[in-house]
């Protein structure tokens, strides 16, 4: 065990090393950084390392096999409507326990209550897990969902825009891709592919994929019928820039040590808590149903404590470490002569800022195993850091020149849809799942920081929300095209492997991907 969490710490390791050394020297070029504020950073920086190691390997051993066992548990018996309302319920625990939901609650305190918010993106997810479990149930195509879902969301979103409500329109798809977090994202994938597995046709596979897409658009729903009840039109973040950076600007390193000791007990709390509500519904499924023997039991259980330890000093190291330094980048660049630096430096943290998300490893191993090799890890890395750093790149532009969010997200989901119809199915799932992955608790405590600064002192502050909202849409697109490449490379080879079908799945080497 001790080895296998090694190897998953240096994994951790070279994933955070590269965004750490881009935010290191541009302190050192753009923005001049305090000691404390370093340091702050350095030791945030080393808890994301080890808290990752811990997260992946208690994701491996515990969440992955118990999504698994309940999704297949839940379609093998005979009564669909006890299926979906345990799938109802799950999503709402799970979906209220989710620490980045409640991150971004606590950014919209004074806008809404805080679990006035939580409840509703709990409501959404819980009414659209219970849907997926319905749509692989039946077998009806991803794309339709997508499709009839997506023009619903968007219609409420222009009718919103025409009453007065736009603000509230970014904060509803942020809430999207928060509900997609470190909990809920490795228990959503396990639970698919559970579900998936009883189905045993040719279409079962690309099935595999494509819950996380489906759960992701019911917060965003859930919160804009919540906008509209409240009539909210003005969405101000919790905090400015200024004061969070004012308060540690003259730390010693006694004072870091201090911030990082009283932020532990809170994170337990949180965490605790949230890993508890999922615990317990565990041991009840396991007391009704007996599925897991009782060596899988104890390793489900084990794979608890790494997940509670690896969750504790991860989102410690981010909320700590990385708020202040994400504050600081924003607001003096915003603030700078040379404003459109922003576009380059948010697209190189972007495409590096996406190896530290920890659902981001669990979609990818769990991409490489349902595609048996074909899509590996590695290219699926890739992908999404470029899509990431387009994502980032979008989102400054759009701060910078004060642009309406539905003039980005209305045509680029608009072509994200159109490419279902073209690419494979499998790429089309794992493209809407991509979405909700990588917009994770760094994005959550890093980007969204770094967006709520910019916008303080540029003085567009109603576009402070809204770049959760650009990560998830672009790796729709990015991973999309990859589906397109893939089956193109395909096409033009004589070998017996080529795509015969859109249900099969072949050797996909990266030497066709990279040329």
């Amino acid at each position: 065990m001790n080895k296998v969490l090694n190897e998953k710490i240096v994994e951790a390791f070279s994933s955070v090393l590269p965004i750490t050394v881009i935010v290191i020297i541009a302190s050192i070029i753009f923005v001049p950084m305090s000691a404390g504020i370093i340091v702050m950073f350095l030791v945030g920086a080393a808890l994301l390392i080890v808290g990752m190691g811990f997260f992946s390997l208690g994701a491996d051993m515990a969440m992955m096999p118990m999504g698994e066992g309940i999704g297949a548990q839940l379609t093998k018996g005979q009564n669909v409507f006890l299926a979906l309302g345990v799938s109802f319920v799950m999503g709402l625990i799970i979906a209220i326990a989710e620490p980045d939901v409640m991150v971004l609650a606590e950014q919209l305190a004074n806008s809404v209550d805080i679990w006035t918010l939580i409840i509703t993106v709990g409501l959404g997810v819980g009414l659209f897990m219970a849907i997926a479990v319905l749509r692989i149930i039946i077998g009806i195509p991803l794309r339709f969902f997508l499709l009839f879902f997506y023009a619903l969301t968007f219609g409420l979103a222009i009718y919103m825009a025409g009453h007065g409500i736009t603000a509230f329109v970014p904060v509803s798809f942020d809430s999207g891709g928060a509900a997609g977090g470190p909990i809920t994202v490795p228990f959503w994938l396990a639970m698919c592919l559970g579900v998936a597995s009883l189905r045993g046709d040719k279409g079962a596979k690309n099935d595999s994929f494509g819950f996380v897409a489906i759960c992701s658009i019911g917060p965003i729903l859930a919160a804009m019928i919540l906008g509209l009840a409240l009539q909210i039109a003005e969405v101000p973040p919790n905090s400015l820039p200024e004061e969070e950076i004012a308060a540690i600007a003259g730390f010693t390193d006694r004072d870091v040590v201090s911030a990082f000791i009283k932020e532990f007990p809170s994170t337990m709390k949180n965490v605790g808590i949230a890993l508890g509500t999922i615990l317990a519904c565990f041991l009840i499924f396991q007391l009704i149903t007996r599925r897991y023997h009782k060596h899988q039991f104890i390793q489900i259980l084990v794979g608890f404590v790494y997940t509670f330890i690896g969750l504790v000093l991860f989102l410690t190291g981010v909320d700590v470490g990385f708020i202040p330094v994400g504050s600081l980048f924003g607001s003096e660049l915003g603030a700078s002569p040379i404003k459109w630096v922003l576009i380059p430096l948010a697209m190189v943290i972007g495409y590096f800022i996406v190896a530290a998300e920890p659902a981001v490893h669990v979609l990818n191993k769990q991409v490489e195993d349902v595609s048996q090799g074909a899509i590996t890890q590695k290219v699926m890395s890739k992908t999404l850091a470029i899509g990431m750093a387009l994502a980032l790149g979008i989102a400054m532009v759009r701060i910078l020149f004060n642009i309406s969010i539905l003039y980005i997200l209305v045509p680029g989901y608009l072509f994200a849809l159109v490419l279902t119809f073209i690419v494979p199915p499998i790429f089309t799932g794992i493209a809407f799942d991509s979405g909700g992955v990588c917009s994770g608790p760094m994005t959550s405590t890093f980007l969204l920081p770094f967006a709520v600064g910019v916008c303080a002192t540029a003085g567009h502050m109603e576009d402070a929300f809204g770049v959760v909202a650009m990560v998830t849409m672009t790796p729709l697109v990015v991973v999309q095209l990859l589906g397109l490449i893939y089956r193109k490379q395909f096409a033009t080879m004589e070998a017996p492997a080529a795509i015969t079908g859109d249900n099969e799945v072949v050797v996909f080497e990266e030497a066709y991907f990279y040329g």
